[in-house]
């Protein structure tokens, strides 16, 4: 994505505002909100200026925002660039940057977590956490302190931290799960869980203490999907003659705060009793894509990578709907313009953005 531009379009006048006031008077309301409906929303949010009924249309109608959703339906993202680590920025699928919220980039150490939400969170490895909305710049610093059970448990004084942020569909709610990972697996070490409920009351305005799944998981494989965090086991039980395959994965249900049933991936599903040969956890990663939990399954010799669908939770069903030959795709890139444009490009850190942007009234638009 490219760096945020600079320029800006010139400001609506005290003339152009009594003109249009006067052409809305005369226009159908229908044909304006037809009209209306086919301007991009960075185009609208400055048109609000312009009179009253156009303001109300584009900012307090919500038949007008649903439809203009459908009408534009992005994709939009979050991003924040390194030469403004104070900024989120909304840009779209060509990396135009639509909107700036400034001041709420958390410093150079924060990035945005990999999130499909109206919400953004930006965190850091040693136990800093925000979440943002942008629709109304409101920034929400979680505290760092641990769970009251927990205070006994976690050394702060050099935490570690792995933060994931998720919505529950039945209630609305958006969670926050947080580990502690402490030591390591072979140092006797520990992984400590919480939870925080960001738009819950008082009584969950707090870091709540949460059992572990009873393994040790890989705190960089994390993705949410539904509500759900999902985990791949840590790779230290690689020749570890225990049972746990390189695609075993746990996973931690934000809504009832519990672990779910551990759940095979779709390698060692294939493979039924049998081992899997030459088969590392460098190999896997987790994704969220189109709704569902993916599992990647990266090859070198060839190059090409697998993607395994989870088609069915409850019955740990997968179905492998891609397999792109990564090699092939290098190759164009470094035969054309494409890579040197990748190149110069100074993104930091990105997620998917599902908010309407026609809500956005605070920060500059670019």
């Amino acid at each position: 994505m490219a760096s945020p531009p600079r320029s800006r379009s010139p400001p609506v006048t005290r003339a152009m505002r009594a003109r249009a006031a006067a052409s809305s008077e005369r226009i159908p309301p229908d044909v304006l909100f037809d009209v209306l409906l086919r301007l991009p929303a960075r185009d609208l949010c400055r048109l609000r200026a312009v009179c009253r009924s156009w303001r109300a249309l584009t900012s307090g109608d919500a038949l007008f925002a649903e439809a203009h959703a459908a009408a534009h339906p992005g994709p939009l993202f979050l991003a924040k660039f390194r030469d403004d680590k104070s900024s989120v920025y909304v840009v779209d699928l060509s990396g135009n940057a639509l909107k700036r919220v400034a001041g709420v980039g958390g410093g150079p150490y924060h990035h945005l977590l990999c999130t499909s939400l109206n919400l953004a969170c930006l965190a850091t490895d040693w136990n800093r956490c925000s979440v943002l909305n942008p629709a109304t710049g409101a920034v929400r610093v979680l505290p760092e302190s641990p769970a009251e059970e927990h205070a006994n448990r976690v050394n702060l004084s050099n935490p570690y931290t792995f933060f994931a942020l998720g919505r529950v569909a039945a209630t609305g709610e958006h969670k926050v799960l947080r580990m502690f990972n402490r030591l390591g697996f072979h140092n006797g070490g520990q992984q400590v869980f919480e939870v925080f409920t960001v738009n819950g009351g008082d009584g969950d305005a707090r870091w709540r203490g949460r059992q572990g799944p009873g393994l040790f998981i890989d705190e960089c494989s994390g993705v949410v999907v539904d509500g759900v965090v999902y985990f791949l086991t840590s790779r230290v039980y690689e020749g570890v003659r225990c049972g746990i395959r390189p695609d075993y994965i746990v996973s931690f249900d934000l809504g009832t705060e519990e672990w779910r049933s551990d759940l095979r991936g779709p390698i060692s599903s294939n493979a039924g009793d049998r081992k899997v040969p030459h088969y590392t956890r460098c190999d896997l990663s987790l994704a969220e894509l189109k709704g569902s939990l993916v599992l990647a399954d990266h090859r070198e010799q060839p190059m090409s990578m697998d993607l395994w669908f989870l088609s069915d939770v409850g019955n740990g069903l997968w179905a492998k709907e891609y397999h792109i030959r990564t090699h092939s795709i290098i190759s164009r890139l470094v035969g054309t313009d494409t890579f040197a444009e990748v190149g110069i490009r100074c993104l930091d850190s990105v997620g998917v953005y599902t908010g309407n942007l026609l809500s956005l009234g605070e920060g500059d638009m670019v």
